[in-house]
């Protein structure tokens, strides 16, 4: 009886030779785990479809939320120039008052009507122009809208994208008048893009040149380190609005719209914040 019990112990260390030393049997198969497969991660790149690239789907996500948080309506319209990817919110398409941001469009057609010979602007037009961009200056709008006539410009300005823009009546004796004008993000958005893409060269540079150097007034939203743009501040019977329009980057690639309706729910600095803060999410 004592050789089968000998042998039954050889092979049980035999066995448990393998188990320390952990190598396994010479005629053993390697086994590689397959690697996953690979899943879209909607968290990951939440806008596949967007044409942005991943990191920039994060950034529109995190200002959409953002402007879903803040005081009454934020109309948003981004657009990458050399893609053609845009992005547009579900407020974009909002009539708001335009305060200021229209003085951008007069100043393209007083250059348009100059360079076709229509009118002959003199030095003292160019210098209320400036004003107009550089720290819209009201006097100035006045000056020129009525020298060269408010219903020629708003007869022009749907030529430059602003399809949607409204006259409104009862505000004031004269009609049309600048200051009571309604439009949405996305006339903002192909304003500023029939800027920088359609102008004559000589009139975009002098138009990009004074919106990269607005002064403090303008300083905020879509204004920063290469960037410019045309702000619209006013205080109107439903509230305050504030709007930003502008270009950022290199070779101005993109461009940004914002109209934040606050709807009595907010005033000046609220809305100032607001525009600014969706900019430097967007382009941190």
């Amino acid at each position: 009886m004592l050789r089968p019990i000998l042998l039954v112990c050889a092979l049980a260390l035999t066995a448990c030779g393998h188990a320390v030393t952990g190598e396994p049997p010479a005629n053993a198969r390697q086994h590689t785990p397959a690697a996953a497969p690979r899943v879209a991660t909607p968290d990951l790149c939440p806008m596949p479809d967007s044409g942005f690239d991943c990191e920039f789907q994060k950034r529109i996500k995190a200002a959409q939320a953002y402007a879903e948080t803040r005081p009454g309506t934020v109309g948003i319209v981004l657009r990458d120039r050399k893609t053609g990817a845009t992005w547009r919110n579900d407020s974009a398409s909002e009539l708001t008052w335009t305060a200021s941001t229209i003085k951008l469009a007069m100043v393209v057609n007083l250059l348009e009507r100059h360079r076709t010979g229509n009118i002959r602007l003199s030095a003292q037009d160019r210098r209320l122009m400036t004003a107009m961009l550089h720290s819209s200056d009201d006097d100035a709008a006045d000056t020129l809208w009525k020298r060269y006539g408010g219903a020629t410009f708003n007869a022009a300005f749907a030529r430059y994208g602003m399809t949607e823009l409204a006259a409104q009546r009862g505000y004031s004796s004269t009609f049309p008048y600048w200051g009571f004008e309604k439009c949405t993000a996305n006339d903002l958005d192909r304003l500023i893009n029939y800027v920088l893409d359609e102008l004559p060269a000589e009139d975009r540079a002098y138009v990009v040149g004074q919106m990269r150097d607005v002064g403090p007034e303008q300083q905020w939203g879509a204004w920063g380190p290469d960037s410019g743009t045309k702000n619209g501040w006013s205080e109107e019977d439903s509230g305050w609005v504030m709007n930003s329009v502008g270009f950022i980057g290199p070779d101005e690639r993109y461009t940004v719209a914002i109209m934040n309706n606050l709807k009595g729910e907010g005033g000046y600095d609220e809305g100032r914040a607001t525009d600014t803060e969706i900019t430097r999410i967007l382009f941190r």
